[in-house]
């Protein structure tokens, strides 16, 4: 689960305004900063004004759990998607092309069950990870394979995400 900190600003108005006048050159801005708050006093040519803009503070911004059902229909897209990439690539795979594929989607399906909450949490550690598992296991086409999975998740992952959710009751 993935936890962000986002600074939010509010701003509060001490009368009733329906929209703001822009600064010009016949209008005094002053701004007294406080530890809690700012206090910007807006002194247009006819009328005053008084905004108090004040720092909220920091919000928790949860992403939502992995869902299992996604990250299985997911990874079944992923390895089917991406050894139809690799295939086109067979010689440098050789006989090795299955089990580039199995290492791949591997780390791919333990990303998705353990981390992937949507939009916003795809990480590039999973595909890191893969490039050095191959390499570890010394099979052809790390680089390839690794940077293939890549572009599928970037160009796929959030997508299907968003319909997935968009189906659910």
């Amino acid at each position: 689960m993935a936890v962000f900190h986002t600074p939010i600003v509010s701003l509060s108005s001490t009368g009733l305004i329906t929209s703001l006048v822009p600064t010009t050159s016949k209008t005094l801005i002053l701004a007294n900063v406080r530890s809690s708050s700012y206090n910007i006093k807006h002194f247009p040519s006819k009328t005053s004004h008084l905004f108090h803009l004040r720092a909220a503070p920091l919000e928790k911004y949860v992403y939502p759990d992995p869902i299992p059902e996604f990250a299985l229909h997911e990874t079944k897209k992923f390895r089917e998607e991406l050894k139809k990439k690799l295939y086109s690539e067979r010689d440098m795979f050789g006989d090795d092309l299955d089990t580039v594929v199995d290492t791949c989607t591997e780390l791919f399906s333990h990303f998705l069950h353990n981390e992937y909450g949507g939009p916003g949490t795809l990480l590039v550690e999973p595909f890191t990870n893969m490039l050095i598992e191959l390499k570890q296991k010394k099979l052809p086409g790390a680089n390839l394979a690794a940077r293939a999975s890549l572009l599928w998740a970037q160009n796929y992952l959030d997508c299907d995400w968003d319909i997935w959710n968009s189906k659910s009751p």
